[in-house]
């Protein structure tokens, strides 16, 4: 996949906010994304690819990197660590779709400063990009308590490589509630 800079024409957009490296395999959000960024006056490299992003961190200073955790060819988290050998000043927030605790700690561990859930807002990002250690405040709308429970069976199901059996097992569930849960659309 190439990789993707997208600048605003603009010439009265104040662009003072600083570089953002870019790394989300979703081509739609990732655009919608960039574009809301751009226009908030930060500069954007998009990426779509781990060896793209690990490019990037290595050949260009960035001031911020925004990262998704799941990709087709690997993990955020590997981003992180090239980032923070290569560029230790830049602030990391990481994105996912799969939002639960333990990826979480990975996130803060590997050196991210926030992680937020996707789909993220364009306010929930730059917020994130720019607090300097100040706690966050409560999220204005937080995941229902169905959500965060389809969140953590999708990320079950997915550990055990879509394996229904196994999955329900580990879930402590009937197997056939839990396809039955599947096969419903993500809470709100």
């Amino acid at each position: 996949m190439q990789a993707q800079t997208l600048t605003d024409t603009n010439p009265g957009r104040d662009t003072g906010q600083g570089r953002v490296l870019f790394l989300d395999d979703d081509t739609p959000f990732r655009n919608r994304m960039t574009r809301a960024l751009e226009q908030r006056g930060f500069e954007v490299h998009a990426v779509a690819g781990v060896a793209e992003a690990m490019e990037a961190a290595r050949g260009r200073t960035h001031d911020f990197a925004l990262l998704d955790l799941r990709l087709e060819d690997g993990s955020g988290l590997d981003v992180v660590e090239t980032l923070h050998r290569h560029q230790p000043d830049c602030r990391i927030v990481m994105l996912t779709g799969y939002g639960n605790i333990a990826t979480a700690v990975a996130a803060v561990k590997a050196g991210a400063v926030d992680y937020l859930p996707k789909p993220a807002d364009v306010e929930a990002v730059v917020a994130a990009l720019q607090s300097r250690g100040d706690t966050p405040p409560p999220p204005e709308n937080p995941m229902s308590a169905d959500r965060v429970r389809w969140e953590h069976i999708q990320r079950v199901y997915e550990l055990c490589n879509h394996n229904v059996s196994e999955t329900a097992r580990r879930l402590n569930m009937h197997r056939r509630t839990l396809q039955r849960i599947l096969a419903k659309r993500a809470p709100r």
